[in-house]
């Protein structure tokens, strides 16, 4: 692999767009060229709108990463087949699109990464696992995690089987956080807090706990918790309720939930 890969990013929505964003801000030794049909706010790079357009590039990619939804990538990958080479490297971050689904879109030597991030990758504090299949170089998995690695905290896994519960936890996380303030916000609302306050309160308490959680990365989340928590105090008043069985049994449903819908994207 050159000092400088070529890297073909093939869709820059939302969360191509925060990869690629990443990227640039910190300054990734590579050569970055972006296949997707609408305008990119993004300037100082090549932008193809077409899959013919960027041909060439294609073809001289040591990597090509695809950031598209998972309902269109088999569409994707037939048109760009004939395009890239056997040994290039493809790195997926769509939902339930297995490694198998892959080596029958290409070549089945062809190899194969499947990464799941999650959206706060847009600000750096993001969430990735990856499994990689056994025709993936070193090389290639090096470049692969030093990529996702701008988007915040990374692990690999052997077992292709916890991407979808992966999916589940923190590729559809942050969504259950911003709903976890929305419920704040109307309970407060609801205790007498005018609506703007309760919406303060609730976005910043849940920024706060999460920066904490950070900068005390090695305590349990329990212990956190407990260390708010008075006997016989307010905060235990409130978790009499809350740790009755039900929120837990919920969260148990969502993640099964999602889980499963993953499972059913890749059939």
């Amino acid at each position: 692999m050159s000092a400088q890969p070529n890297i073909v990013l093939i869709g820059c929505g939302k969360m191509g767009g925060a990869l690629l964003q990443g990227w640039l801000d910190q300054n990734i030794d590579a050569n970055f060229s972006v296949i997707e049909p609408h305008d990119i706010p993004i300037t100082k790079i090549t932008h193809h709108k077409t899959i013919e357009a960027g041909a060439e590039d294609l073809k001289s990619a040591a990597l090509i990463v695809l950031a598209v939804k998972p309902q269109t990538m088999a569409a994707l990958c037939t048109d760009i087949k004939n395009h890239i080479n056997e040994d290039t490297t493809i790195l997926s971050i769509a939902a339930g699109q297995s490694l198998t689904s892959f080596s029958e879109y290409f070549a089945p030597t062809q190899p194969v990464i499947r990464a799941m991030p999650n959206t706060p990758a847009a600000i750096g504090k993001g969430m990735s696992v990856a499994v990689a299949n056994k025709h993936t170089s070193q090389s290639a998995k090096t470049l692969a995690e030093t990529l996702l690695k701008t988007a915040g905290k990374f692990e690999w896994t052997d077992d292709e089987s916890l991407l979808d519960a992966v999916t589940a936890l923190s590729g559809s996380g942050p969504a259950y956080v911003f709903y976890l303030i929305e419920m704040l916000e109307k309970a407060g609302n609801k205790v007498g807090l005018p609506i703007e306050m309760a919406a303060t309160l609730a976005r910043q308490t849940v920024i706060g706990a999460a920066a904490l959680a950070e900068t005390q990365s090695e305590t349990p989340a329990k212990t956190l918790r407990e260390n708010v928590t008075s006997p016989g105090g307010t905060t235990a008043a409130a978790l009499e309720i809350l740790m009755n069985g039900r929120a837990q049994d919920l969260f148990n449903e969502a993640l099964q939930a999602a889980t499963t819908r993953s499972r059913e994207l890749n059939s």
